[in-house]
């Protein structure tokens, strides 16, 4: 079987799969689980031997006209090369073990069989997006996978909180969606083509007469999908959903989607250095804010959540300064490690239960409940800090690297200030992404909550996959010498400057964490125990809808983040005020609006139908009075009306014979 062929069946697996699902869903339950987990498992071994057959090679290009245009064609083409080959793997293994944990995690779940569907749906979206070779059909996965994200988010539809966390999604995204498309459309008028190699050429050949509109308006829709400021504030909400699906968004699809495509079109974006600029400031600003909002959240899944927005930070602040190799490598290596933050979560989610849902506050006695949970979290969690030899630590120096490179001139894709300012806030993130990393782990594991009831082990269904992603969030960096080939030839391996900057800054931020924390506890009284809600028998997605309706916990006294951020912790806490600053700058204007048209309606239209209509039912009350049957009646108005005739003619014919 040709390696096409191959590439073709890698996301129409999954489509099919989802199909089946729907179809079979209330009909043959049964089927569910291995039409979710068998298609997405294929496409992944498929995906596998997609990548040893491109071997970070020359790309592979594969064609064929999908409808003619009469102007600009739109083609079903295939463009594979090691950026490609790599992001397809990490789909397909992500979406698998979602899928396959999920089976444990949703067991009880009545809408388990739509669930796998859209999650099979989600994925086969992303690998059109990451394999397509034309814009328009990469536009198809793009927003498949913004429909999909609305169900899943508000999986759990009967809570305000995921309702309105799936209306938000939808309607931030689609507020990028809408500049993207127009760029698109310019970005092919000027290179004549939608076909992805087609626009890459035009641009090495100086053929976009408007590079830095169209880089611009694309950004728009990158920073919607990638979650950059300032349109990253759906996805905090987002964990509404279930946390498998918040694994899935956050390490394969969805965010990673963004990145990925401004990588794809990196010369795009470079032909325009004031794009690039706005890429690193707009890549710094989220770095910093995100890392500054993880450090005061006390929900466990929110501050994964702002985790993911910093971490989307670094990778657009590498494409900033022009190394999309180093993007993507961290995309791959964050992706492995933030889907077993999720899914560990889960776990502890599961073993918490109601009470103790995603609020640290609440949480004691997890570690020795929840060993694989806490071994494999533990592990994420250092690849997240950055400390080597986790696969975080040679990502991020690659990313840090670039930012030298460029800020020294040694690199002249983007200005020197985009690599100044990448780099101070890469550095300040990682000691920011230290301190949350380790607080996280403190709360969570070695928290004074009050310990919430043991619902029993976890699913084997759940604990496996968490070992299984321990294995590249441990050991994808140790790659990187060998990894060359894939990501444009550029070396990835990290430099003593910034690894000692970066690692230095990570320990000093755990270092002055743990001490806070230390002091605190030792000041502060173990959490007197409060009532719970016992569910023993309740699977993991039931306890986590169940606990949206769950009142906010009260400050935790011996929580450190209050301390290291001081007067800056409220603010964090709420995500800087952002959405305060939407809802006074657009939503109540639209709201106000929307009352005037409302009243205008309502008021002014609708009384002049009322009115019209009333007029008509008057004049027909009068004419039915008139119709009584009676003929002498007739006839006495017959006559009336002849004698007023008579005396009006008699009257005009004096005045004509008078004048």
């Amino acid at each position: 079987m040709t390696t096409t062929t191959l590439a073709v069946l890698v996301p129409l697996l999954p489509f099919l799969g989802s199909a089946a699902g729907l179809l079979l869903g209330r009909t043959a339950p049964g089927f569910v689980r291995p039409l979710a987990v068998l298609p997405t498992l294929a496409a992944a071994v498929l995906a596998v031997l997609v990548a040893a057959r491109q071997g970070g090679g020359k790309a592979i290009d594969a064609s064929t006209q999908l409808t003619p245009t009469g102007s600009v064609p739109i083609d079903l083409s295939l463009h594979i090369d090691g950026f490609a080959a790599l992001t397809a793997v990490l789909v397909g293994v992500v979406a698998t073990c979602v899928q396959i944990y999920s089976t444990g995690y949703l067991r009880a779940d009545p809408r388990y069989p739509s669930y796998a569907a859209l999650v099979s749906l989600f994925t086969s979206a992303m690998l059109v997006v990451v394999y397509s070779g034309d814009l328009m059909v990469l536009l198809v996965g793009w927003e498949v996978m913004g429909i999909c994200s609305y169900f899943l988010v508000g999986h759990y539809w009967e809570t305000p909180e995921a309702r309105a966390a799936s209306l938000k999604a939808f309607l931030v995204t689609k507020l990028g969606d809408v500049p993207f498309l127009i760029g698109l459309f310019a970005l092919a008028t000027d290179a004549g083509t939608f076909r992805i190699t087609g626009v890459l050429g035009a641009v090495a050949h100086g053929g976009l007469d408007h590079p830095t509109l169209i880089a611009l308006l694309l950004l728009a829709g990158v920073a919607g999908k990638s979650a950059q400021f300032p349109l990253h504030t759906w996805l905090p909400d987002a964990m509404a959903g279930p946390t498998p699906v918040s694994a899935l968004i956050h390490a394969a699809t969805m965010v990673a989607a963004g990145i990925y495509f401004t990588a794809r079109l990196l010369p795009v974006f470079a032909a325009s250095a004031a794009a690039m600029t706005v890429l690193a400031v707009m890549a710094a600003i989220t770095m910093v804010g995100s890392a500054l909002a993880a450090l005061a959240q006390d929900d466990i899944k929110r501050v994964l959540a702002y985790s993911t927005i910093g971490q989307l930070g670094y990778m657009a602040g590498a494409l900033a300064v022009g190394d999309r190799g180093a993007a993507v490598f961290h995309l791959v290596s964050h992706g492995a490690f933030k889907a077993l933050l999720f899914l560990a979560a889960g776990a502890v989610i599961h073993a918490a239960g109601t009470n103790s849902l995603t609020a640290m506050s609440r949480m004691s006695g997890l570690g020795r409940r929840v060993p694989d949970a806490y071994w494999t979290m533990t592990v994420a969690l250092l690849a997240l800090a950055a400390i080597p030899p986790f696969a975080g630590f040679f990502s991020k120096e690659a990313v840090l690297v670039a930012a030298e490179h460029t800020a020294l001139g040694e690199r002249d894709v983007a200005p020197a200030g985009a690599g100044w300012t990448v780099l101070v806030a890469g550095l300040l993130t990682a000691l920011l992404t230290a301190a949350y990393a380790l607080r996280l782990w403190l709360r969570t594991f070695r928290g004074r909550g009050a310990e919430a009831p043991d619902h029993g082990r976890q699913p084997i269904a759940m604990t496996s996959v968490l070992w299984v992603l321990a294995i590249p969030s441990l050991g994808f960096g140790l790659s990187v010498t060998y990894l060359d080939d894939w990501f444009d030839g550029h070396p990835l391996t990290p430099t003593l400057t910034t690894a000692v900057l970066g690692t230095g800054l990570a320990v000093a931020g755990a270092a002055v964490t743990y001490a806070v924390w230390r002091t605190l506890a030792a000041r502060t009284p173990v959490t007197a125990p409060v009532p719970h809600v016992d569910h023993p028998d309740a699977e993991a997605g039931q306890v986590e809808a169940e606990a949206l309706h769950l009142p906010h916990p009260a400050e935790d006294p011996a929580d450190p983040g209050r301390v290291l951020l001081g007067p800056l912790h409220a603010p964090a806490r709420d995500g800087f005020h952002l959405d305060a600053v939407y809802r006074t700058a657009f939503v109540r204007p639209v709201l106000a609006a929307a009352s005037l048209v409302r009243f205008l309606d309502h008021e002014v239209v609708d009384t002049y139908v009322r009115a019209a209509g009333n007029s008509a039912k008057g004049l027909g009350w009068l004419v039915r009075r008139a119709q009584t049957g009676n003929v002498q009646t007739y006839l006495s108005a017959l006559l009336a009306g002849s004698v007023v005739l008579a005396i009006v003619a008699v009257a005009l014919a004096n005045a004509a014979a008078g004048a």
